[in-house]
């Protein structure tokens, strides 16, 4: 799944709160990758075609792309602030849509790391036969949400 898409369904799913929450999940939903090539990418702006990604790439992708990671850093969180961070599912809905999303031949997910972890050979889905479906999909869900309000107010308070 490309990033903007893993972007968007973390916020669509877990940041319905707020606008600044659905912001976080935005950007949560894009961090495993975002951290992962970002700086990679960023070195590569104006200079010499590239080959390969140095061995960096893959180690910092193998510690975004873990649940064990994420659910490490989840708990942290969530035993400092007393309070189940919501916006962090968004960084783990990233990794599960990678598992069946990633062919083994191209970063496939290490969603175990750094346990072994059974890779799973998954469709690569940037192809436009997968692409158009999913951000149709996304193009309703967010049409539908947009005529929801964003934080519900109890028939009892609205009288």
């Amino acid at each position: 799944m490309d990033v903007l898409a893993h972007s968007l369904w973390g916020g669509l799913l877990f940041g319905k709160k707020s606008e600044r929450q659905w912001r976080w999940t935005f950007l949560l939903g894009a961090a495993p990758d975002v951290i992962a090539f970002g700086p990679f990418s960023i070195s590569q702006l104006g200079g010499t075609p590239w080959t390969g990604f140095p061995r960096y790439v893959y180690q910092t992708y193998d510690v975004t792309h873990s649940l064990v990671v994420w659910t490490a850093i989840t708990g942290i969180v969530w035993l400092f602030t007393k309070q189940f961070p919501w916006t962090f599912c968004a960084w783990g809905l990233h990794i599960l849509c990678d598992i069946p999303w990633h062919e083994i031949s191209f970063f496939s997910t290490p969603y175990l790391w750094p346990l072994k972890t059974p890779l799973v050979n998954g469709v690569h889905l940037a192809q436009l036969w997968l692409m158009i479906p999913n951000y149709v999909a996304l193009s309703i869900a967010y049409a539908r949400r947009r005529h929801k309000p964003v934080i519900q107010v109890p028939a009892w308070r609205a009288m």
